[in-house]
């Protein structure tokens, strides 16, 4: 017989704006045994986060509980004292965060911080808990296990990292672990990695799991269950296999759905005609450290060339060369034909405009203490002169251009939007320069499918009536198929294969290539178990190894 070590029953949690309490999560209830895992899915604003959060007897500030039952293992945490709930969190209950990068301290190495759990909680020595950390590397394939701890956190890859958060939550063998969206931000290649860490890193110590993501066909290979969220309220819930094969609802179903959206592939651009930006033959290094090596590609006005590969690529780098934050070792950048200084700082102000980016974090693009009136009037009055009613105007304009609503946006900051509309403005204060060129990059990546399908219908009704051209940044191959025309692949710094989007998807690819498009996760709970096995475990972590 299964045990129970979690219930909660008709939970209720509401957030404080305005001098009045809105309700979040609306009398949800769950169950967890030892050792299972359940997936918690449904799209920004659904709660997922909140409800896991609540799992460890904790809110986010300006939030309560204001009714309901949290019981872990017979603890009532809605009334358990503080002291009560600092000897389960870390030691019986952890969290792994989305971002590794922002939980990490900058400041210590990885093992001083990994150990300060266990040593806290008086389960090992600090001698033990390093020797058990090295030995918990070593299961998540992370390379040099002896080593790598000894690295602080901008010393390793975003993979590497998002295991290592994995391992410190495990380094007290928690009963329950709270994985917070822990793939969304790596590359297809890096996910593989740690998605089949953490799955053994579970089963291994049989322990009790709420995955929480928007991305079903990883949430397949991870839950035992799947609980389906709507704006707090629950959806449906089922053994993984009959909700993948049998959603009952409407709105399941329509997740199911999601990424239908595909524009036709654009024809090539005419014979002779000029490229809007061209890379000739760019090198380029941090330091002493090269990481472009004779990188060359056009994108042609009107179209959409995807820029893909995994992390460390060159992707991001090539941007930086484009914009002029990192002026390459040889080679050259052209705009219209005509050769672009290599540094921003010598380009003209009309050469800025003509060349925007939309980044992919919008949280920390976005200036907190702005409105969105000011975060877009800034750039329209920079680069138009535009200023007073006139600036005004534009503000709406491009308001409206992106499909919300200037009386409701215009007096917001950005702590008030949800992460698509933050996106949303992140385009316009792009468009507001009145470019011809924009750069997304990995603009959909944090956010979930709804959402990102609407961001991308949006980025291609605005190239259609605007004529603008894009570099798209990304690792979702479901994105370039979506959205490219022409798809440009990179791997250690090098373009290793580039087409039209419609051949790059057919066989024979290049062997990378091929590795990319294998590595997308299919709706399929025995995906990841057929990839694995035709792959070799030990192969994926050599890779990851390799690639460091």
């Amino acid at each position: 017989m299964a045990e129970r070590l979690l219930e909660i029953r008709d939970i209720h949690i509401e957030g404080h704006t305005d001098e009045t309490w809105v309700p979040i999560i609306n009398g949800v209830s769950l169950t967890l045994d030892k050792g299972e895992v359940l997936g918690l899915i449904g799209e920004s604003g659904a709660g997922k986060s909140t409800l896991g959060l609540a799992a460890m007897g904790y809110t986010r500030d300006g939030c309560r509980i204001s009714s309901g039952s949290v019981n872990f293992d017979g603890i009532e945490l809605t009334t358990a004292d503080a002291a009560t709930r600092r000897r389960l969190l870390g030691a019986r209950i952890a969290y792994v965060a989305q971002s590794a990068a922002a939980s990490f301290n900058p400041a210590h190495k990885l093992i001083d911080q990994h150990v300060e759990a266990p040593v806290v909680h008086k389960i090992m020595s600090r001698e033990e808990a390093m020797r058990d950390g090295i030995e918990l590397y070593r299961r998540l394939r992370l390379p040099n296990p002896e080593e790598i701890g000894f690295r602080y956190p901008h010393q390793v890859s975003g993979g590497q990292l998002q295991r290592a958060m994995t391992a410190m939550a495990m380094s007290c063998r928690p009963d329950l672990i709270i994985f917070d969206e822990p793939t969304t931000a790596l590359d297809v290649t890096t996910q593989i990695e740690v998605l089949a860490a953490i799955r053994d890193i579970v089963e291994q110590f049989d322990t009790a799991a709420i995955y929480i993501t928007h991305d079903l066909a990883v949430v397949a290979q991870m839950a035992d269950r799947i609980k389906v969220l709507l704006r707090g309220d629950e959806v449906e819930e089922a053994e993984t296999r009959e909700m993948l094969s049998h959603p009952r609802e409407e709105y399941t179903k329509s997740l199911w759905a999601v990424r239908s959206f595909q524009r036709p592939q654009k024809p090539p651009a005419p014979a002779g005609s000029t490229p809007v930006v061209a890379l000739r033959g760019v090198s380029a290094a941090y330091g002493k450290i090269p990481v472009l090596h004779d990188v060359s590609f056009e994108i042609a006005e009107g179209r959409t060339v995807a820029v893909v590969g995994e992390s460390g690529s060159g992707k991001s780098t090539a941007a930086r060369v484009i914009t002029g934050l990192l002026p390459p070792t040889e080679g050259v950048v052209e705009f219209m034909g005509e050769p672009l200084p290599p540094s921003y700082r010598k380009r003209s102000r009309d050469q800025l405009r003509q060349i925007q980016m939309i980044y992919q974090m919008a949280d920390t693009a976005l200036n907190p203490n702005k409105t969105i009136a000011e975060i877009i009037g800034r750039p329209v009055q920079f680069y138009t002169g535009r200023t007073g009613r006139e600036r005004e105007r534009r503000v709406d304009q491009l308001l409206e251009q992106i499909e919300l609503d200037p009386a409701t946006f215009r007096g917001r900051k950005p702590g008030e939007l949800s992460g698509g509309q933050k996106q949303r403005i992140g385009i316009a204060r792009a468009l507001a320069a009145e470019p011809r060129f924009i750069i997304c990059d990995e603009v959909t990546s944090a956010l979930d499918q709804l959402v990102a399908e609407g961001i991308l219908r949006l980025l291609a009704r605005l190239q259609d009536e605007l004529g603008l051209s894009y570099m798209f940044i990304t690792h979702d191959l479901a994105t370039v198929r979506a959205i490219a025309d022409e798809v440009v692949v990179m791997k250690d710094g090098r373009v290793v294969e580039t087409g039209p989007r419609d051949e790059m998807f057919r066989p024979p690819h290049h062997p990378y290539t091929d590795l990319l498009l294998s590595s997308v996760p299919e709706m399929d709970p025995d995906w990841l178990d057929r990839l694995l096995a035709e792959r070799g475990v030990e192969n994926i972590g050599d890779a990851a190894a390799d690639r460091m």
